[in-house]
């Protein structure tokens, strides 16, 4: 294990970071922190914060600059040049009066989320007899009831005016009959959210454009928004400069308009949903405004509002059912030995005051956390992680631990996860560390990520008791590329050389691997994990989709081309069978589409789709539909949307 890690372990065992004795007497189950963070009390005091901040800044400027000067009086050789500020840009915001709110099986869902109730945003969703596809700057409307497959509508991703260049149009959300795309605008510096009517026959209407204050958003893994009924969740840390006005980068919110100003923008996180904590932050070290915004989509007028913590910069955010979860990491005062790294906030949905604990390490991304049934918050931790922002989790950064506590102990900021919540894990060699929760288990092992396969002689998946602590670990003849839940159990996806595998895992009292399946000559053409779907008919049988790619090809192709097939397999008691291909065939006019907008799928283009019984193949402008029966699946026919097929309308 890292040196490091090891060393700020051992100091929170020692008790330099030791949670009250009374905690432990706490039920597991009583998730409500027993303190809380602090907000500012008025304006002014905010303000008066950023003013000391801006003095500090003038006198470390002056202080440079009677330096060069004396340099340059002296004849010195060299420069010493003036620090660079630190970046300042917007974010989306911060939560207000959210009430929790199931989505509980209103409408088939068709992609593959982390939380069953926690929509997150796609390529394509379901709304009554179409679905939605968004893909290259437009939205698609494509009939498939009664037994129909036919292109309806199509509509630009932006709004009437806006000009698209510079800008990215990446997720798609459905609340009733309202489409929201999450974009990010760099000509226009920040969240970009457009809003759309959706009529029951599918016809496309634009309504309005918003923009948040933001950062980009972007992950190679993440996805930046949530949907919890009709409540829209956006998070963005917005970084915060002395050297600059942090004021406007505050979230915001304004509606566009021709001719639109920043003096439209009208804050919607008041210094009263400001909270932090009590220890001094460093604004030449770094600081972030993590921001949790929360739109009503239920309002003809989108209403949003925000709350925020300050603290450290990070990158890593995960949304369960009831709360936002930032886990911030940065180095602090002190010996590394005796304060911890890290920190992670919980922002909770309801809009009560968010609560903290300190910690170590940093999570990989998204599917590190899990708030489980027992009021346990779990994270399984990289000891130098650098979180999610760009391709960081896919880089191999030290050792690995599972913290487990419970959510109960989250507090003012003061009390730090004692030592005994982290439990050393094995190493799992390869280039990128993938993990998944299910039933009892956590799962993780590692493979190529964005790279392209190589051989592999012998790798492992490791099945970890999160609640008890036992770790198993299983032998593999592939690498770990994707973890995904086939009902109670679990599937692993790697390649070894120019062949995909398949290995179905039984998670019981002893988990153990089950049955593998090898597609010759093939890689995995999705590497998001929208791209893969299962479609469960019990504990032990269901439907698998996966995108596929020819042997040895890099999953950075998904950014630019379509996946070659979609591979359909059957799971019969984790017996994995071949069900067929229903493989791609696009027209010189998938490519020749005029794309304004968006031209990089960086959230790929290919999905599996189980509708009502019915089995599609979405691949780039195309969709094919199969029949399956016991043995396997065949075409039966297919469409293209491209848009020098379907004439694009505009608002």
């Amino acid at each position: 294990m890292n040196r490091t890690l090891v060393a700020r372990l051992t100091a929170v065992v020692l008790g330099v970071l030791c949670l009250p004795p009374a905690l432990a007497a706490e039920p597991l189950k009583a998730t409500a922190p027993r303190k809380t963070l602090s907000a500012f009390a008025s304006e002014q005091e905010l303000a008066d914060l950023f003013k000391r901040w801006a003095d500090e800044a003038q006198r470390r400027r002056d202080e440079q600059q009677r330096a060069r000067a004396d340099k340059s009086a002296n004849s010195a050789v060299g420069q010493f040049a003036l620090p660079s500020p630190a970046p300042s840009a917007a974010a989306p915001a911060a939560a207000k009066e959210v009430a929790k709110e199931a989505v509980g099986g209103k409408a088939e869902s068709v992609t593959n989320v982390q939380h069953a109730g926690v929509d997150e945003g796609g390529i394509v969703k379901l709304h009554g007899d179409h679905l939605v596809i968004l893909r290259r700057g437009r939205l698609f409307t494509v009939r498939i009831g009664g037994e129909e497959l036919r292109p309806v509508a199509a509509i630009d991703a932006f709004g009437t005016g806006i000009d698209p260049g510079g800008a990215w149009y990446d997720e798609m959300l459905i609340s009733g009959n309202t489409i929201v795309v999450i974009g990010y605008s760099y000509a226009r510096g920040g969240t970009e959210v457009g809003v759309f009517d959706i009529s029951r026959d599918g016809q496309l209407a634009y309504r309005a454009s918003y923009h948040l204050r933001s950062n980009d958003y972007y992950s190679s893994r993440n996805y930046a928004s949530r949907l919890i009924g009709d409540k829209l969740i956006v998070y963005s840390p917005h970084f915060l400069s002395p050297w600059s006005d942090p004021w406007a980068a505050f979230p915001a919110l304004r509606r566009w308009r021709p001719g639109a100003l920043p003096a439209d923008f009208r804050r919607i996180a008041p210094a009263t949903r400001i909270y932090r904590t009590d220890e001094a932050l460093d604004p030449f070290a770094g600081v972030a405004l993590h921001s949790v915004t929360i739109c009503d989509l239920a309002k003809p007028e989108m209403d949003c509002q925000s709350s925020a913590v300050l603290g450290p910069p990070g990158r890593v955010f995960y949304v369960s059912p009831n709360s936002v979860f930032v886990w911030t990491t940065a180095g602090r005062a002190g010996s590394a030995g005796t304060v911890p790294a890290s920190a992670v906030f919980r922002i909770p949905l309801d809009g009560s005051a968010p609560s903290m604990l300190k910690t170590v390490g940093s999570p990989i991304d998204q599917f590190s956390f899990l708030e489980d049934e027992d009021g346990m918050l779990n994270v399984l931790l990289r000891a130098n992680g650098r979180g999610e922002g760009m391709w960081a989790a896919e880089a191999k950064a030290g050792d690995l631990a599972l913290l487990r506590v419970p959510l109960a102990s989250f507090s003012d900021g003061r009390d730090g996860a004692p030592g005994s919540a982290y439990r050393r894990l094995p190493e799992a060699p390869g280039h990128a560390l993938q993990s998944r929760y299910v039933g009892p288990y956590l799962l993780y092992g590692a493979g190529r990520g964005w790279q392209a396969p190589s051989a592999t002689t012998s790798s492992q998946v490791y099945a970890v008791r999160y609640a008890q602590g036992e770790v198993y670990e299983l032998p593999l003849a592939h690498s770990v590329d994707r973890l995904e839940a086939l009902g109670r159990n679990a599937l692993v996806v790697g390649s070894s050389g120019k062949d995909l595998h398949l290995t179905s895992v039984r998670l019981s009292s002893l988990p153990v691997t089950a049955g593998r399946y090898t597609r010759p000559d093939a890689a995995q053409g999705e590497t998001r994990s929208h791209g893969f779907f299962y479609k469960s008919d019990g504990d032990f049988d269901g439907l698998l989709g996966l995108p596929i790619v020819g042997a040895g090809e890099s999953a950075a192709r998904q950014l630019r081309t379509p996946s070659a097939a979609l591979l359909f397999l059957r799971n019969r008691a984790l017996s994995l069978s071949e069900l067929g291909t229903l493989k791609a065939q696009p027209s010189a006019s998938d490519r020749n589409d005029g794309c304004r907008a968006s031209c990089v799928d960086w959230y790929g283009n290919s999905r599996p789709l189980f509708v009502r019984g019915r089995v599609f193949a979405l691949m780039g402008y195309e969709i094919v539909e199969g029949k399956v029966d016991d043995k396997r699946i065949v075409e039966t026919r297919r469409i293209s949307f491209a848009p020098a097929v379907l004439q694009v309308t505009r608002e």
